[in-house]
């Protein structure tokens, strides 16, 4: 048996119930960290961050750690992802810096004519024309602000008409539209169901598996009562493979549940009803 070193003290208790559990297969298989490293696709040096408590180890680590111990794959990824909220919510996030406002330099003043002392005379009602100043911090100098708030609209002007088809989209639609919208700036929209609420399947084949286009998840673990955007994207797939899971309305129900065993049984799986990493790829078949 391993002596291991104690876990840092400010590990969140889930963070730290996932490695106990990954301690204990690799002391039940005997192997040692560079026999882990010669059977899997991760380093030592990747293997003792992960089981120290340094470093969150991906899913496919403790996917790969599992099938070499012959454990629950599907139990011990739900740990995994349970890990990986606590880890992502326990990292600070910089703070981010405000821009410097680039300008452009302020020519000098043109010096007055010989023979001339003091300021140059204004006619009445020049003072009222005088364009705003604006000091730039760090720099020293006063730059007019027209240019700063001409340039300012200029930028609003061309990005408006760039931003209103994606807010028309969220603000019409939902489901696969809204979803589709959302990712093409990076991520999804936020899961909500109303009563009666059913979203659209288009299920097209790319690259040699399916998608629907709500989800490209092949690792989340959905449960009953589980709720969201992978929750639709499994009933699609599974109504695609002639698996009946009712309304495709993002919610793990009971006739969700009995597709997915139906699904599993067919597939020669566990017929647990847990929509995890082998369901998945039943799924993206």
């Amino acid at each position: 048996m391993s002596r291991w070193s104690g876990l840092p003290a400010s590990l969140d208790q889930r963070m730290r119930q996932l490695v106990v559990q990954l301690r204990r297969l690799k002391d039940h298989s005997g192997l040692s960290l560079a026999a882990l490293a010669a059977r899997t696709p991760y380093s030592k040096s990747s293997w003792e961050r992960y089981l120290n408590g340094k470093k969150l180890p991906p899913a496919g680590a403790v996917e790969a750690l599992a099938r070499l111990c012959g454990a629950d794959v599907t139990r011990l990824l739900a740990l995994h992802e349970v890990a990986a909220q606590a880890w992502s919510a326990g990292r600070p996030v910089p703070e981010a810096r405000p821009p410097v406002p680039r300008v452009a330099p302020v020519a000098p003043a043109a010096p007055d004519p010989p023979g001339r002392s003091g300021p140059s005379p204004r006619a009445a009602g020049d003072e009222a024309t005088l364009p705003a100043v604006h000091t730039v911090p760090g720099a020293g100098r006063q730059v007019p602000l027209g240019p700063l708030v001409l340039g300012a609209l200029a930028v609003l002007v061309v990005a408006l008409p760039v931003l209103r088809p994606w807010q028309d989209q969220l603000a019409a639609g939902r489901g696969t539209g809204a979803a589709m919208a959302g990712r093409a700036l990076g991520a999804a929209p936020e899961f909500t169901s109303r009563p009666g609420e059913t979203f659209d399947c288009r299920v097209r084949r790319q690259g040699g598996a399916l998608y629907a286009g709500h989800s490209r998840t092949g690792t989340t673990v959905l449960g009953g009562g589980a709720e969201g955007w992978d929750v639709v994207e499994a009933q699609c797939l599974l109504r695609r493979h002639g698996y009946d899971p009712g309304v495709v309305d993002g919610l793990v129900g009971g006739r969700t549940l009995r597709a997915v065993k139906r699904l599993q049984a067919g597939s020669g799986l566990p017929t647990d009803g847990i929509v995890g990493p082998g369901t998945w790829k039943a799924l993206r078949r």
